[in-house]
């Protein structure tokens, strides 16, 4: 099975109404789908690159690419995991999680999206705590961080929830503008005070080598 050389296929994250897990082919298409009919209100642009601002085949193709890049760089010294929420038995989204020299710096860096039938229905909180638990519960992270546009007020609000403090800001060119990102920091103390949604981690002893390396 393809799982006996790469078990992330067997890690499963949890929550009281998402099932978080790397995406198989068939799971990968349809997150493809999803970003192809929208992610976000086209008059703006909620992140840094512009991937959402190309015709619906290449979202698409470029989402399945971006998925396969992942998988092809991993390695413990530099990683990046593309996990899909899947709730009831439709994707409806997805969460990132990575880090660099994690076994040293034990901190890692979160990011999302949701389609946009998906959004206002508090998933992207689950789907954040998902990941939080599995770096600080299962693999000793010590810091987490997330970055925000300004006017991003919805992912603003799922990072106050979860614990973070505002950590300063970034500029950034989108558009042919200016927009400047609210970047935010979550320590293990903040985590676990503001702990709350349960999150069950399946796999990880299967997997823990490829995030950490040997030893």
């Amino acid at each position: 099975m393809l799982s006996d050389h790469w078990p992330l296929y067997r890690l499963v994250l949890r929550t009281p109404r998402l099932e978080l897990r790397l995406p198989g082919d068939e799971l990968l298409a349809e997150l493809a789908q999803l970003a192809a009919g929208g992610v976000h209100d086209p008059a703006v642009q909620p992140f840094t690159a512009a991937w959402t601002d190309a015709p619906a085949d290449e979202i698409a193709r470029g989402v399945l690419q971006w998925n396969w890049r992942l998988r092809a760089d991993w390695s413990p010294h530099k990683w990046e995991l593309g996990l899909v929420a899947i709730a009831g038995d439709r994707v409806v989204g997805t969460q990132g999680i990575g880090a660099e020299d994690f076994a040293v710096l034990r901190e890692v860096g979160t990011g999302s999206w949701l389609g946009r039938g998906h959004h206002g229905r508090g998933y992207g909180t689950e789907m954040r705590a998902a990941v939080l638990e599995l770096a600080f519960a299962g693999l000793g992270a010590e810091f987490a961080t997330s970055e925000a546009f300004a006017d991003n007020h919805a992912s603003y609000a799922v990072s106050r929830k979860l614990g973070y403090a505002d950590d300063g800001l970034s500029r950034h060119a989108v558009r042919d503008r200016v927009a400047t990102g609210r970047r935010l920091r979550l320590d293990r103390a903040a985590w676990e005070a503001a702990r709350s949604i349960p999150v069950q981690v399946e796999g990880l002893d299967l997997c823990r080598g490829m995030f950490l390396g040997a030893g």
